[in-house]
């Protein structure tokens, strides 16, 4: 294998060296025959796990009738997908895209169209909250507001104004004659797997009705199933006016999605806005795949059931390695465990025992298995977590010891 150094790529990933060649469930191989359990499920984009039998049949057919029209054309899968969506969900009309970062692209600029639409061009500067995670665009490392994306990347892109998370209070006070709307995460997954509290979410909905503001949801991470509702908002019984929506969506495949009710997207006429490749057969051939699955009776059942599950199975861990993890943290299968040593050494102390997850900000791991993760998988998951800390408090033991000999 390659040397990072020699890689022709360029070097913005920090990747482990583990390289897999298949995967079927939640389970993957790597080149060299290693299997691991997916806890990882390409950062909550594999919602179905690896090679669904269904999904894997919806793109070979498809396949092998079209990949690209544009949209100078009707795509009447497309335009079944999005009916798929707006049935099931607040909204009434859908864009299509290819990632998170284009959906919410999308989001922000049709709440500035909206207004500019109804006369008030002025109001065109979305609240969002501190330890967010938007994207990796200009528009949405602005909205996200963190120092670390931000650094080299010239002027910040005006309109976002940051707030504290959960400080309602300082929401109301950020509101103004140019404000648009406000932008939250319901569970912010790279911002450290918080919930935000249904109480606070109505009254942001409640702040927005008053001041006749948009309220624009990123679901990029906890949509399509992944706290054990199809969508994370609808926990708090909130109704967003638009939402972004991506990852667990395409199953693997590239696929994004606006959703808005037809009065915030009122200004989002012919030749405003669009996307080369977004909505073409190929993505949604596997969009519906995914909803088939996903809209099955029982399924949301079962990922809240498991969810569920591993948060009481994590909280027993967090209970016997104190020193380690302190808390548990999240919703369904978007979980995370807060650490008490750096994150990365306990997600590397994972992948050792064959277990693979993804960091996040507060010092957090997150855990985000495949929506048709089992009990005996999660099992296996805690089976492996208390080999990896287990041996860390040894490793830490005789640390301490050789310190006190030196």
């Amino acid at each position: 294998m390659s040397s990072p150094a020699a890689s022709p790529l360029l070097p913005v990933f920090a990747r482990s060296e583990l390289a897999f060649e298949r995967g079927e469930g939640c389970w993957l191989v790597t080149t060299d025959g290693d299997r691991y359990l997916d806890f990882a499920a390409g950062v909550a984009v594999n919602a179905l796990g690896h090679s669904h039998p269904h999904l894997v049949a919806a793109l070979t057919e498809q396949a092998q009738k079209l990949w690209h029209v544009s949209n100078l054309y009707r795509i009447p899968e497309g335009e079944r997908l999005a009916q798929r969506l707006v049935d099931a969900s607040f909204a009434d009309v859908v864009f299509f895209c290819n990632s998170g970062a284009e959906a919410l692209e999308a989001s922000i600029k049709l709440a500035r169209k909206h207004f500019h639409a109804n006369g008030q061009p002025e109001r065109y500067r979305l609240i969002t909250f501190e330890g967010a995670f938007h994207g990796r665009t200009l528009a949405t490392i602005a909205a996200g507001g963190q120092a670390k994306y931000l650094e080299g990347f010239g002027p910040k892109v005006e309109g976002f104004d940051q707030v504290p998370f959960g400080d309602l209070a300082a929401v109301e006070a950020a509101i103004g004659p140019e404000t648009a709307g406000v932008l939250i995460e319901p569970l912010q997954g790279e911002g450290g797997v918080r919930l935000v509290p249904p109480a606070f979410m109505r009254s942001l909905r409640e702040l927005c009705d008053r001041h006749g503001l948009l309220l624009v949801v990123d679901e990029v991470q906890s949509g399509v199933g992944r706290t054990g509702h199809l969508f994370a908002h609808e926990i708090s019984g909130v109704t967003p006016d638009v939402m972004a929506v991506a990852k667990g969506i395409g199953g693997g495949f590239p696929l994004g999605a606006c959703l808005a009710t037809r009065d915030a997207a009122d200004g989002m006429t012919a030749g405003v806005h669009g996307s080369t490749f977004g909505g073409n057969p190929l993505a949604m051939a596997v969009g519906n795949a995914v909803l088939d699955v996903v809209l099955e009776p029982g399924f949301l059942d079962h990922a809240r059931r498991m969810g569920l599950l591993l948060k009481q199975r994590l909280a027993g861990v967090v209970d016997a390695h104190r020193s380690i993890v302190t808390e548990v943290r999240g919703e369904g299968l978007l979980t995370g465990l807060r650490c008490a040593i750096p994150n990365g050494d306990v997600a590397a102390a994972f992948r050792a025992e064959g277990l693979l997850t993804v960091g996040a900000g507060d010092n957090v791991v997150r855990l985000l298995p495949p929506l048709i993760v089992t009990e005996a998988e999660i099992g296996e998951a805690i089976a492996k977590i208390e080999r990896a800390l287990d041996r860390i408090k040894r490793d830490m033991g005789l640390a301490l010891a050789r310190g006190a000999a030196e």
